[in-house]
């Protein structure tokens, strides 16, 4: 089984009767490699899919076994990036950082302007 991933759609306006329903995609093998792979789960570009070759692929098929070499038998699912899940954690946070600057800001004034001239001279200090 090789793992791989949707990279676009192969269309053919005839095919023989032996076929069934079901779609040809083109995959991008880890490795580097290229193929055209049998779908019949439906599989979009981007998708990361598990894909069987050889006589397996064309044996999954009850009856007489079609031409097909290579069979997309399964869609892997992809674990969610650190990135997306800290993501909603990022927006809450400046939510709750400029109530607590609202709130600071009503009962010290003292306290923001010194907290504005800090980001001043930080955002000095940058532009040098």
């Amino acid at each position: 089984m090789l793992r791989a991933r949707v990279i676009g759609s192969v269309w053919a306006s005839r095919r023989l009767e032996q076929i069934p329903a079901g779609a040809f995609l083109e995959v991008a093998v880890d490795g580097g490699s290229t193929l055209i792979a049998f779908d019949v789960l439906g599989s979009g570009v981007g998708e990361l899919v598990l894909v069987a070759t050889g006589s397996v692929a064309a044996s999954w098929f009850p009856g007489t076994a079609p031409p097909i070499d290579a069979l997309i038998i399964g869609s892997i699912d992809e674990a969610p990036t650190p990135a997306a899940k800290s993501a909603p954690v990022k927006a809450v946070g400046p939510a709750k950082t400029s109530a607590a600057k609202t709130s600071a800001a009503k009962t010290s004034p003292a306290k923001t302007s010194t907290t504005k001239t800090s980001t001043t001279k930080t955002t000095t200090a940058k532009k040098k």
